[in-house]
C-alpha cells in the first residue's frame, strides 16, 4: 500500500513540470536526436543519401513485401517526395519493386542484399549507441523511456507502431 501511495506521488510530481524542466526535456530530445541520427549521416553523405532513404530502407527491411501506400502512410511524406527517394534507391539496386499478385496496381517493395547490407550498417550504428544508452540508464529508465516515446505519439502513429511490433507491417 505504502509502495503505491509513493508511486502515485512520485507520478503526480511528475505532471507538474515547470514550463523550464519541460523546456530542458524537449532540448534533451533534440540533442539525443542528433546523437542517434549523426552515424548514420556519416554513412548516408558519403553515398549522398540523405534521411529519408535511410527511413525507407529501415521500414521495408523491417516489412518485406510491405507496399508504397502502406510506406506513405508510415512515413507521412508525400507520395512525390517518397517516389523520388524509391526511384533512386531503385535505380541504385538497393530496392525492388514487385507488381501485387491480386492487385496489379500495388508496388511490394524488398531491400536487395546491397539493401540490406546498407540498413544493416546504418541500423548497426543506431543500435549500439541505444544499447550503451540503454545499459548506462538501467531497465526501469528504458520501460520508462518507452512509455514516454509512445505517450507523445498521436493515436494513429502509437497504432501503426502497434501494427509494426505485431506484424513488422
Amino acid at each position: 500500500m505504502a509502495e503505491a501511495q509513493s508511486a502515485a506521488k512520485s507520478g503526480e510530481t511528475l505532471l507538474y513540470l515547470t514550463d523550464e524542466q519541460l523546456r530542458q526535456g524537449a532540448e534533451a530530445m533534440f540533442f539525443a536526436y542528433r546523437g542517434f541520427t549523426a552515424d548514420p549521416d556519416r554513412i548516408l553523405t558519403g553515398l549522398s543519401y540523405g534521411r529519408a532513404h535511410h527511413r525507407a530502407l529501415h521500414f521495408i527491411h523491417g516489412a518485406p513485401g510491405t507496399t508504397v501506400n502502406n510506406l506513405l502512410n508510415i512515413l507521412g511524406v508525400t507520395k512525390q517526395s517518397l517516389n523520388r527517394v524509391l526511384r533512386t534507391l531503385i535505380e541504385d539496386g538497393l530496392v525492388e519493386s514487385k507488381v501485387g499478385r491480386t492487385d496489379k496496381r500495388e508496388r511490394h517493395l524488398y531491400l536487395t542484399e546491397a539493401g540490406e547490407a546498407l540498413e544493416r550498417e546504418l541500423s548497426d550504428a543506431q543500435r549500439a549507441r541505444m544499447r550503451a544508452a540503454f545499459r548506462q540508464a538501467g531497465p526501469e529508465a528504458v520501460a520508462g523511456f518507452r512509455r514516454v516515446l509512445e505517450a507523445m505519439m498521436d493515436p494513429e502513429m502509437r497504432r501503426q507502431f502497434a501494427r509494426l511490433r505485431e506484424g513488422r507491417g
